[in-house]
């Protein structure tokens, strides 16, 4: 793993330094979109590009091929062709690989490949559609540990799954030495509290997967976040977590509520269709997403152009966030 101290061009050391620590994951690691080109091909050298702009950045690690990623349309083969252009372009910190499946058999495969492939750690996201027993979910996560010897996450999100895991599967899982983290997106603080507070004794990370959750679990001992918003702010999201960890909420709330409009307009329609837009406002690849989903519609657009202006004219911790509340309200 890479040394967890994160650092802005926009702040301070004393804003935002934090001591590395023994926890396996720790920090901001977005979840990076797949762009693609007109063709509907992966675009190697944009990703690549994205790649080294969010290590600059600060991140603490980044997570290709997870669902921001696309990966449920996208071929095996590409897959890791996604997993080898990410790990080529960055340089200090960890790739970590979406390779979950409702398929044992094919997340062992994908899992295989993306070591293969110089991953440093697999993102493994629990079996949907099938809606496994208590006792099919540990076989499912402990098949894949005992197969490949690399840091692993469980990714707990029922909203796409339609199945949250079990707080009891979670802490026995957590007792597997390659099972080192769960990212936390059930939206349910109670849930996610209690998998925190059963884990302590282990050497496990719990993180955010949930951008406007990320500060209260981390305020109950979270240690960072696998997030969206930062593929579009991640100076920002860098800032606000390592303000956390440091102990600097004052700082952390601020950053919080700075990002939260925004994180609001990225999840105004399914993920990853307005993170997608915003990364092509920035010029960072790109605005198509694969079918069956859809570009973010006209209106939509316009909204997030003016939001992310707003953000570029000010660095983290300057910015009102009522200057940059959408003009147009939710779009649920």
């Amino acid at each position: 793993m890479t040394d967890t101290t994160t650092t802005t061009p926009y702040a301070t050391q004393d804003e935002t330094d934090r001591e590395t620590t023994d926890e396996p994951f720790e920090g901001v690691y977005p979840a990076m979109t797949t762009p693609f080109t007109d063709d509907n091909e992966v675009d190697h050298e944009q990703l690549a590009a994205n790649a080294r702009y969010l290590e600059r950045a600060g991140v603490d690690g980044v997570v290709p091929v997870g669902s921001t990623g696309e990966s449920a349309t996208m071929t095996h083969d590409e897959h890791v062709d996604v997993i080898e252009t990410v790990r080529d372009a960055v340089e200090d910190v960890p790739v970590i690989a979406g390779t979950g499946s409702n398929n044992t058999a094919e997340a062992l495969s994908l899992s295989r490949r993306a070591a293969d492939a110089g991953a440093d750690g697999l993102l493994l996201i629990s079996p949907y559609y099938n809606k496994p027993e208590p006792a099919g979910f540990l076989e499912h996560y402990r098949t894949i540990a005992d197969e490949v010897d690399l840091p692993q996450i469980v990714y707990n999100v029922p909203s796409r799954t339609g199945q949250s895991i079990p707080v009891d599967v979670s802490v026995e899982l957590a007792e597997h030495p390659n099972i080192r983290g769960y990212k936390a997106a059930s939206g349910d603080l109670n849930l996610i509290s209690e998998v925190i507070e059963r884990t302590r004794d282990e050497a496990f990370s719990v993180l955010s997967g949930d951008d406007g959750l990320t500060l209260p679990v981390l305020s109950i001992g979270g240690t960072g976040t696998i997030s969206v918003v930062a593929n579009v702010e991640p100076e920002r999201s860098c800032a606000m977590v390592g303000a956390a960890l440091s102990g600097d909420y004052d700082r952390a709330r601020a950053l919080h509520h700075e990002l939260s409009p925004l994180v609001r307009e990225l999840f105004a329609e399914t993920n990853p269709i307005p993170v997608k837009e915003a990364m092509h406002v920035r010029g960072r690849g790109g605005p198509l997403v694969r079918s069956p989903l859809s570009r973010l519609s006209a209106e939509r657009r316009e909204v997030l152009r003016e939001l992310l202006a707003e953000y570029d004219d000010g660095a983290p911790g300057t910015v009102d966030p009522a200057a940059v509340e959408p003009a147009t309200g939710d779009a649920e």
